[in-house]
């Protein structure tokens, strides 16, 4: 029998997820994160990306627009600002995001604009579209 730890995925919204799983892959802001069960303890920031898991029937797969995640030998917490499951990804409201994120960078007062968050939402605009097309999904 494969060893296994819990895991949390909550967003401000909602718990998104709460079982058993053999494997965790993170989108850390210094790079991707494997976990796996008995890992050393750890809190980490989270960038916008893929956070999967993998279960004993199968790997899931959500997007997550930054957050933090917590690692303890046996239980993992992911606190994300928010999480999209697979299914429920728009590439053409992502693209959107993204002209809007892009269109603001270009012009305004600089006095006006809040670079970061407009970075931030860029960032996340563009990991959700390379999130689609590397999963497969098609434009809608």
């Amino acid at each position: 029998m494969a060893m296994t730890m819990h895991l949390d995925v909550v967003s401000a919204e909602e718990s998104i997820f709460s079982g058993i799983v053999e494997e965790i892959l993170a989108p850390g802001t210094m790079g991707d994160l494997g976990v796996m069960p008995r890992h050393s303890q750890l809190i980490t920031t989270l960038k916008a990306g893929e956070l999967r898991y993998k279960m004993k029937d199968g790997e899931v797969s959500l997007f997550v627009a930054g957050g933090i995640m917590e690692v303890q030998p046996s239980i993992v917490t992911v606190l994300a600002d928010t999480v999209v499951r697979v299914e429920d990804l728009d590439e053409k409201a992502a693209q959107e995001a993204q002209k809007r994120a892009e269109d603001a960078l270009q012009g305004k007062d600089p006095a006006d604009l809040d670079y970061e968050a407009i970075q931030v939402e860029l960032d996340a605009a563009k990991a959700q579209i390379e999130m689609i097309h590397r999963v497969g999904k098609s434009l809608r």
